[in-house]
């Protein structure tokens, strides 16, 4: 058996094992920060063994309320996620699955990867009313990007002539992905000329929409901070180019188109059935 999370969003470190029923781990802490909860990782080697997974630091993580009445999320194709039995007694998280496959991934939330993240912005820009802007780089030099959405025909709307800007935004805190997998079906509908609700808004109004606030702190598997170690949600009010470009890059885009109506989509995890 092996247990890995060297891959896009991967967080997880290897305690100790006396059998495939007392393997124990921990969650490492966000880059630079004591901020952590988010956990991915992949098990192989473990097909049909009666696995028990204790993540002995679950106690101190950020919000362990988030840990009453949580079922962890496992794949086998990475594409279709389902929940296993866990539970929690105040200080360790303990997962029990017996896997029917060789590889099988165990995530706090269903991921939503810098690939995925690639391929949305990809399956947006040929719309002609949708245009792409690279805001600058983050810490770990991914690009900012920013889709502009006006009316039907309208590459990139430089002006709203008289119609409303709304910027929307999402993923502040990285491991949060249900954010990003609302912005997906937000964007889909909002670029769908048959809608007759996105054509209305369309005509009243220019969408700026950041679909990913913190690439670099999903890519590393943090919970609520960037490469610096700094909560994004927390910045807006003296951003940095030092410590939280992603923040000081959207601020100053705002502050040349004007802004109208704000939406800053995050997770929560003490909703239930947040998939």
């Amino acid at each position: 058996m092996q247990i890995t999370c060297s891959f896009d969003g991967g967080n997880i470190q290897f305690i100790g094992a006396s059998s495939p029923d007392d393997i124990r781990l921990e969650i490492r802490n966000d880059s630079n920060s004591d901020f952590y909860q988010w956990f991915f990782f992949r098990v192989s080697g473990a097909k049909e063994m009666n696995c028990g997974f204790k993540i002995m630091n679950a106690g101190g993580a950020s919000y362990p309320e988030g840990w009453r009445d949580y079922r962890v999320c496992v794949s086998y194709d990475r594409k279709t996620w389902f929940r296993v039995p866990t539970t929690f007694d105040g200080e360790v998280l303990a997962i029990a699955h017996q896997p029917r496959e060789d590889s099988a991934y165990y995530a706090y939330f269903p991921p939503y990867s810098m690939e995925r993240h690639a391929d949305l912005i990809a399956q947006c820009v040929p719309f002609d009313h949708c245009a792409l802007e690279v805001l600058g780089a983050t810490l770990d030099g991914q690009d900012m990007d920013l889709l502009v959405i006006g009316d039907a025909g309208e590459k990139a709307p430089s002006k709203a002539d008289g119609r409303k800007i709304c910027w929307v935004i999402a993923r502040q805190h990285p491991g949060e992905t249900q954010a990003e997998w609302w912005m997906e079906g937000f964007l889909r509908r909002l670029l769908e000329k048959s809608d007759p609700i996105s054509r209305a808004l369309l005509q009243r109004a220019v969408f700026y929409v950041v679909p990913n606030m913190n690439p670099d702190g999903g890519k590393r598997g943090n919970l609520r901070t960037n490469a610096a170690g700094a909560n994004l949600n927390r910045e807006w009010d003296a951003p940095t180019m030092e410590k939280s470009p992603e923040v000081y890059l959207v601020k100053k885009r705002i502050a040349e188109t004007g802004c109208d109506f704000f939406l800053d989509v995050h997770g929560d995890e003490a909703i239930p059935y947040n998939f």
